[in-house]
């Protein structure tokens, strides 16, 4: 990469990263505050979070120490590499079990609390991201590029994401096999989950308005999650795309910035859903505000407290270079 470019590059990931790990923390604040975990989607949303928080901690720290090309052990390179694609595939799997959550809400709904309980919502999450680490971790097992080796013929290689992990891998296994699939899925379930909402709100055009009110709220929580999986998909398509089309025909080249863009397209879906959180998903979006207001007020305290503090000292000034004013002439 060229030196000013890179530099861009380099710095992008860090507001990336800091946005990603600030916004996430707020997104795990606001739902523990709130006693949102009670409910089992918000379980789920916590463990996005969490994956979000994880590529802004973890997954961009090391893009960019692959990125920088440093000569490390062939294996670190290797485990570097494949730690990256830990926190896709946990995203992947989890927006699922949202999209499941949410169809079984719908279509269950009086049977739901007794199904999905809180409990087996937490074991579904880790299911999530013990499934992912493995799928991420599986080059670690013999599915990584044998040629590097060769080539360098040393233990120490020139670290590089492509160098270490298989293009094959990447777009038979996680695109063609563990991106596609489960999206297609997803889509299905959220159309099918929309179209039974419109069906129960104007078969319920006259019933009670709490009837109404909890449809509409559905309607909108599904909302919310439809569009975070949309933002995933358009983040994370380009770069996949990218992948494919190299793959199956060498001879186009594909422009560094291109590639640069993808990859800084995908990092910052992770630094986007807080945003969505904050305006879309109501109870998250009032813990933001209880949250701003405390350290608005705080704030404003601390000033006023500086104010107070500034003009006692003003008046003990005063009264100390006028030592011959008497307590009358004071008055």
């Amino acid at each position: 990469m060229v030196l000013g470019g890179g530099f861009i590059y380099i710095s992008l990931e860090v507001l990336i990263a800091v946005g990603c790990c600030l916004g996430n923390v707020l997104v795990m604040w606001a739902v523990w505050r709130s006693g949102a975990l009670n409910q089992t989607t918000f379980c789920l949303i916590v463990s996005l979070a969490m994956a979000d928080f994880l590529v802004g901690a973890v997954a961009v720290p090391l893009a960019v120490v692959v990125d920088v090309h440093v000569m490390i052990p062939f294996h670190a390179c290797l485990f570097f590499s494949c730690v990256l694609i830990v926190p896709l595939q946990a995203s992947v799997l989890t927006l699922l079990a949202i999209a499941v959550d949410r169809y079984l809400r719908v279509c269950i709904p009086f049977r739901y609390k007794t199904t999905v309980t809180k409990k087996r919502s937490w074991i579904i999450a880790a299911l999530c991201w013990i499934l992912a680490s493995i799928l991420g971790f599986l080059p670690m097992f013999g599915w990584y590029n044998h040629d590097t080796l060769t080539h360098y013929n040393s233990t120490s290689i020139d670290c590089e994401f492509i160098a270490v992990i298989p293009t094959s891998y990447l777009v038979h296994f996680i695109y063609q096999g563990c991106f596609l699939p489960p999206l297609a899925v997803m889509i299905t379930l959220y159309c099918y989950i929309f179209f039974k909402i419109r069906r129960q709100s104007r078969g319920r055009a006259g019933v009670a308005a709490e009837t109404g009110a909890y449809t509409q709220k559905e309607h909108k929580l599904a909302s919310s999650l439809a569009l975070v999986l949309a933002l995933f998909v358009v983040c994370w398509l380009p770069i996949h795309l990218i992948q494919a089309i190299t793959y199956y025909n060498q001879n186009i080249h594909v422009p560094s910035i291109v590639l640069y863009f993808g990859i800084l397209l995908s990092h910052a879906n992770s630094m986007v859903n807080p945003v969505v959180y904050a305006f879309k998903i109501p109870k998250i979006k009032q813990e933001y505000r209880k949250i701003w207001r405390k350290v608005i007020g705080r704030q404003q305290q601390a000033d006023i407290n500086t104010t107070a503090s500034n003009t006692t000292e003003s008046c003990d000034v005063h009264v100390r270079i006028s030592p011959q004013v008497g307590v009358d002439d004071i008055i």
